[in-house]
């Protein structure tokens, strides 16, 4: 609907500054020239859009511009619901807990069907510690330092200037500006100690969407090794839920081929490998077939000298 397009197009443009026709156009899915007579409709409306040329021209709405009518409907809420419950669940903040109370009492709807539950996060004090400071230091917008111990267990002392907390890959990072480098960086959460907030201030202006684009460029500096699997039936639902891989082959007792990629230096693949025992067997890398074995004989080692 015309409507639904208009409004959508008013909060486009009030969150993504100056945006030009072409973006509006494949964004909504319509021409070029349906998007030029909706910012025509927007400005009889008087919605205050503003059109310009040139290379780096496009529309933007005056910064005074602001929607105080209510845009959110019934799904809206409880889908902001959700979203704070399982923050919520994740990171005990009084503030998280307040703005949901405050959603909650405005929104009368159909609750959601969705539940995210991050629970298992709340259980680690250290984390929700750790959070709370470097929120602090980012709404600061102060520095802060902190050691750091990497997969290969070298520890080094660090300064950097805050921008985000971002969940990814199952745990809490620090998503950061090193000053150092000129980059953004991430650090997790679990691996840093002692972090402390600096009286210095940061040297740039940083926004969190920024900062993440910027660090998602550099792309995943990891080192990655291809493994190749063969998985005894009984655990392979287990391998297909913990590691993740593509079957590529699958023999008449149930039995199966899996191929995977994974971070070399990451410890939680390796484990969970480990303990599916003689229910799986690694076929290649074979340098990865003599770790296991080595790992192995340490094991047996020290429970014969116990």
């Amino acid at each position: 609907m015309k409507i639904d397009r208009l409004l959508g197009i008013t909060i486009y443009l009030l969150n993504h500054k100056k945006v030009n026709a072409q973006v509006l156009a494949e964004h909504f899915e319509v021409s070029v020239r349906t998007i030029l007579r909706d910012i025509d409709s927007l400005c009889m409306a008087g919605i205050p859009v503003i059109s310009t040329y040139g290379a780096d021209g496009g529309y933007e709405i005056h910064d005074t511009f602001r929607m105080e009518r209510q845009v959110a409907g019934a799904i809206d809420y409880a889908h902001i619901v959700t979203a704070l419950k399982g923050l919520a669940t994740a990171y005990n903040s009084k503030e998280v807990h307040s703005t949901l109370q405050k959603i909650q009492t405005v929104s009368r709807g159909k609750p959601s069907n969705i539940i995210l539950d991050f629970g298992v996060l709340s259980e680690k004090e250290r984390i929700n510690h750790k959070l709370t400071i470097l929120n602090q230091a980012i709404e600061d917008k102060h520095t802060v330092t902190f050691s750091y111990t990497n997969a290969d267990n070298v520890q080094k002392n660090f300064e950097v200037e805050p921008v985000a907390a971002l969940y990814k890959w199952y745990a809490w990072y620090l998503l950061c500006y090193f000053p150092k480098y000129e980059d953004y960086r991430i650090f997790k959460l679990e691996r840093m100690d002692q972090i402390e907030i600096t009286n210095r201030t940061n040297s740039l202006e940083h926004h969190a969407e920024h900062a993440q684009e910027q660090w998602e460029k550099q792309g995943d500096q990891r080192t990655y090794i291809h493994l190749k699997l063969h998985c005894r039936k009984e655990i392979k639902v287990k391998c297909m839920e913990y590691l993740n891989g593509a079957i590529e082959s699958e023999f008449e007792n149930g039995d199966v081929i899996m191929a995977l990629s994974v971070p070399e230096n990451e410890q939680f693949w390796y484990g969970v490998v480990l303990s599916f025992g003689n229910k799986i067997t690694v076929l290649e890398p074979k340098e990865l077939q003599q770790k296991i074995v080595n790992t192995c004989q340490d094991i047996l080692q020290q429970y014969q000298d116990v």
